[in-house]
C-alpha cells in the first residue's frame, strides 16, 4: 500500500502515520504538510524507512493535484475543515480514494456524483466522533429487529489530576471547534416527540443529565447537534421513540458555560466601542486557548457509550457499547489523537485492500465492515465492551 497523509504533521496526523507506518502492509508513506517541525521530536516513534515528508500548501491546486496522481491507494485528510473542500476537487481530478475525519454534509455539494463518475470512494466522518460511533449505531441497529432507542455520549476530558482551572477541560482537538459546537443548536428525541434545543439552551439545566460511567466516574451530558440524523440515515424513523446524542464533560461544566453564554462570550457580532474589531468568541479563542493546554506527564481520557435498545424476534433487547482510552504517555499521543488518527488509518487501510467497495460519499454507517473493523481497533489497545440484555 502506498498512502498520503494531508496534515500528517498535526496532532492527529501524528497518530496517523504512528499507526500506518507500523503496518505490514503499508510500504510508503507520503507525509505533506506546511510545518514539518513538529515531526522532528516524534520520528523516533515512526518507520522514517516508509516515510517521505513533502512540504505543501494545499491551496496550491497545481502542486496538490500533481502530489495525488502519484500512485497513491488513499489520501487521508486530517487537515482543517476550511480545506475539504479543495482536498475533495483534487481528489476528483487525481482519481484517488480520500479519508477523512470531518462530517459528511461538509463535503462541497455534487461531490457524490462526481466521485461516482471518476470511480472514487471519499469517506468522511471516519474518526472517534464522527466515525467511531456511526461504525457502532450500524452494528448495533444491524442486531435488531426494531428499534426503539440510539443514544450517542461521547467526551474528551483531562484525567482528574489534570484538572486546574475552573472549565475542568483542557484541549486534546481544536478550541475553535469546541466552541462552535457550543454555539449550535441541538436536536433529540423523547417519547416521540421530537425536541428543538436554541444553541443558547444546550447548556442549560433542564437538558442536562448525568451519567456514571465506569473506569471514569460522574460525567454529565450536553446535547450536542442533530441526533435525527443517524436515525434518518439507518431508516428508523417508523420505530423510534426516543434519541439522544450528547458530549461529555464533567460535572460542573455546563453551569459555567451557561453563565458564560448568557453574557454573550460566545457571540460572533464584534464588540464596539473597542479601537479594533474582535468578537467575543474571537477573544475566547484566543485568550483560553493558552491557559487550557495538556503539561507534559498529563493525560487526557476519551469516554463513549453508544446504546441502541428495541426487539430481537419479539423479544426486547438493548445493546450498550462502551469505550475509555487514555493518552499514551511514551508517544504523547492523546487519546483523541489515538481514536481519531487510528480509525482513519484502519479505514484507508481497509479501502486499499479492496475490503471496503464502492463509489461516491460512502459512510461509516453502512458502508465499513464492522467486524473487521472492530478486530482492529482492539488490535491498537482501543478496547470497545458490548453488553447484550434480553427480556
Amino acid at each position: 500500500m502506498k498512502i498520503l497523509v494531508l496534515g500528517g504533521a498535526g496532532l492527529q496526523g501524528k497518530a496517523v502515520l504512528h499507526d500506518l507506518s507500523r503496518s505490514p502492509q503499508v510500504k510508503e508513506l507520503v507525509c505533506a504538510d506546511t510545518n514539518l517541525d513538529p515531526l522532528s521530536t516524534f520520528a523516533k516513534f515512526l518507520d522514517m524507512n516508509k516515510i517521505r515528508l513533502q512540504p505543501l500548501d494545499v491551496r496550491d491546486e497545481k502542486r496538490l493535484v500533481s502530489l495525488m496522481k502519484d500512485r497513491f491507494d488513499v489520501v487521508i485528510d486530517v487537515l482543517p475543515v476550511s480545506y475539504m473542500g479543495e482536498v475533495a476537487e483534487a481528489a476528483l481530478k487525481a482519481k484517488v480514494h480520500v479519508v477523512n475525519t470531518m462530517y459528511g454534509y461538509q463535503m462541497p455539494k455534487g461531490v457524490h456524483e462526481k466521485a461516482i463518475e471518476k470511480g472514487i470512494i471519499l469517506m468522511p466522518e471516519s474518526g472517534l466522533d464522527p466515525g467511531i460511533d456511526l461504525i457502532l449505531s450500524g452494528y448495533g441497529v444491524s442486531q435488531i429487529d426494531e428499534v426503539y432507542e440510539l443514544h450517542s455520549y461521547c467526551g474528551g476530558i483531562p484525567e482528574p489530576k489534570a484538572i486546574d482551572n475552573p472549565l475542568k477541560y483542557k484541549i486534546s482537538w481544536t478550541w475553535h471547534g469546541v466552541l462552535s459546537f457550543y454555539k449550535a443548536p441541538a436536536r433529540i428525541m423523547r417519547e416521540g416527540q421530537i425536541i428543538d434545543i436554541p444553541e443558547k439552551e444546550i447548556h442549560a439545566a433542564k437538558w442536562i443529565e448525568t451519567i456514571d460511567f465506569p473506569e471514569v466516574g460522574p460525567l454529565e451530558m450536553i446535547p450536542n447537534g442533530d441526533a435525527l440524523v443517524v436515525a434518518d440515515h439507518l431508516g428508523l424513523s417508523k420505530t423510534l421513540r426516543s434519541a439522544s446524542r450528547c458530549t461529555m464533560r464533567w460535572p460542573g461544566h455546563s453551569d459555567l458555560w451557561k453563565k458564560l453564554v448568557d453574557l454573550n462570550f460566545l457571540s460572533d457580532e464584534p464588540v464596539k466601542g473597542l479601537p479594533f474589531e474582535i468578537t467575543p468568541c474571537q477573544f475566547m479563542v484566543k485568550h483560553l486557548e493558552p491557559q487550557l493546554q495538556y503539561k507534559e506527564g498529563e493525560r487526557d481520557i476519551v469516554a463513549m457509550r453508544v446504546i441502541i435498545a428495541g426487539k430481537k424476534s419479539g423479544k426486547g433487547m438493548r445493546i450498550t457499547y462502551d469505550l475509555v482510552d487514555m493518552r499514551d504517555l511514551e508517544t504523547g499521543l492523546f487519546a483523541m489523537n489515538r481514536t481519531v488518527g487510528y480509525t482513519a488509518s484502519i479505514v484507508a487501510q481497509l479501502i486499499a485492500s479492496g475490503e471496503i467497495k464502492g463509489k461516491g460519499v460512502l459512510t461509516p454507517l453502512r458502508d465499513i465492515p464492522y467486524g473487521r473493523f472492530l478486530e482492529e481497533i482492539d488490535k491498537r489497545g482501543i478496547s470497545i465492551k458490548e453488553k447484550i440484555e434480553t427480556e
